[in-house]
């Protein structure tokens, strides 16, 4: 079987396939999949779960090319413990795709119903975004993550990879769009954006009209550009700034065994421990256990005063520390005087995505979760349990920050909106049903 064309900024016909050309293929795609069935959809899934199987080798080369390619760069571990793939996880990957497959049909169902006083019928019907644009930075299971959960969801996906994972990336994509070519979902449905530098993101947020939301997902430079950049609407996925804070009331080998599981299971993601908040009347007994732990796995704590009288290890925090995500074994430390004061601390230095606490205080917990404007709330639980998977979504697309269509892990249903069909008998407004002739 020829395989389709990447969509990857190759010639097409003689011409360059540009970032609006990808747009109008994805645009006709989508008008495509909202006539597709749920059964239909599944099998796509189910093509591309058996299509990551077996084109591992394929995707395992191109990604040793960019871990190699980022070392030879000086990238950062955090970086290259982002960008790389492993066969478990695209086995991983596999199940996922066949996991979602099962899952119910997020699109034409029914979210709300009525019959009105005059006989009309209105109904309120679940129906896919459109096409949905992901700009995002290393992480190459994101493009298998962002392509399932958008065909699953009825809508076409235009990924932007970083030019780190630009190899993996590509033939990630290669295997997916080659899967579709023999089920009832377009090919198109699956693209990368051809890679023409910045200058292509630029292009794809002043795509209104053709992309119907953006979602970035990386660090803050490039969630902030994009938000006030982008003349396409934009789904806020935020940093994640998280805390735990250790309750006056806390079971303090809980407290222990969360904040090393928040801080250290995976210290390169978003859902990771950042900062550490610890109510005076229990650093003593905490603290010195604590900072002697993360020590032992290698953290480096950068402290407030109090925190540093505690063990010799820690290091001074400067006012940069309480609102840095680190991404790495490094995680900033105070000790406050109250809940209030962890709070206001955390208000001021958070950055909205998962907060947690540990508290053996029905009223402490109640609190914290009421005065926290925040997606996520965690309560005697690591912060890492803020993801899609954990939370029963099956996968995401990222953590929303913001309040307006979804917040918090994004599963299927934040990719779908709704639309109202009203079944009348000939109903005119102003009067009865019109006579039939």
């Amino acid at each position: 079987m020829a395989e389709p064309a990447d969509h990857g900024g190759h010639d097409r016909g003689g011409a360059a396939f540009t970032v609006r050309d990808a747009a109008l293929a994805a645009r006709a795609a989508a008008t495509k999949l909202a006539t597709t069935t749920g059964d239909e959809r599944n099998a796509a899934l189910r093509a591309i779960a058996s299509a990551l199987e077996g084109s591992w080798a394929d995707v395992l080369a191109a990604n040793r090319e960019d871990i190699a390619a980022a070392r030879e760069a000086g990238r950062s571990p955090t970086v290259l413990d982002r960008l790389s793939i492993s066969r478990q996880q695209l086995d991983g990957l596999a199940e996922m795709a066949r996991a979602l497959a099962d899952e119910a049909d997020p699109v034409g169902g029914i979210a709300s119903g009525s019959v009105m006083p005059n006989g009309l019928e209105v109904r309120r019907i679940t129906v896919p975004l459109g096409v949905v644009g992901l700009i995002y930075e290393g992480r190459p299971n994101v493009t298998v993550d962002a392509a399932v959960l958008c065909l699953k969801s009825g809508n076409a996906a235009l990924l932007r990879g970083s030019s780190s994972a630009r190899r993996t990336n590509a033939a990630l994509v290669r295997a997916m769009r080659t899967s579709l070519a023999d089920t009832a979902v377009p090919v198109d449905a699956v693209q990368s954006v051809p890679d023409a530098g910045h200058g292509a993101v630029r292009e794809l947020m002043s795509l209104r009209g053709l992309v119907d939301v953006l979602v970035p997902r990386g660090g803050s430079g490039l969630i902030q550009a994009t938000v006030r950049e982008s003349a396409v609407p934009v789904i806020e996925t935020g940093v994640g700034n998280c805390h735990v804070y250790v309750d006056e009331h806390a079971d303090l080998d809980k407290a222990l065994a969360i904040l090393l599981n928040a801080k250290t299971h995976r210290p390169s993601v978003c859902n990771a421990t950042e900062s550490l908040l610890v109510h005076e009347a229990v650093a003593s007994a905490f603290l010195p256990r604590a900072l002697t732990a993360l020590a032992g796995h290698g953290v480096t704590v950068h402290g407030d005063e109090r925190v540093r009288s505690f063990h010799d290890a820690v290091v001074p925090a400067t006012a940069d520390d309480w609102g840095r995500e680190y991404l790495s074994l490094e995680l900033s430390a105070a000790v406050v005087g109250s809940l209030e004061s962890a709070v206001e601390h955390i208000r001021r230095y958070g950055s909205g995505h998962t907060e947690a606490i540990v508290t053996d205080s029905q009223s402490a917990a109640r609190r914290f979760v009421a005065a926290l404007d925040t997606a996520v709330v965690a309560v005697n639980a690591s912060t890492r349990f803020a993801d899609g998977g954990e939370l029963g979504l099956g996968t995401e697309l990222g953590i929303s920050t913001q309040k307006l269509h979804a917040r918090g892990p994004m599963g299927l249903t934040a990719l779908t909106t709704t639309k109202y069909v009203l079944v009348g008998d000939g109903h005119i407004r102003g009067g009865a049903a019109a006579p039939m002739p």
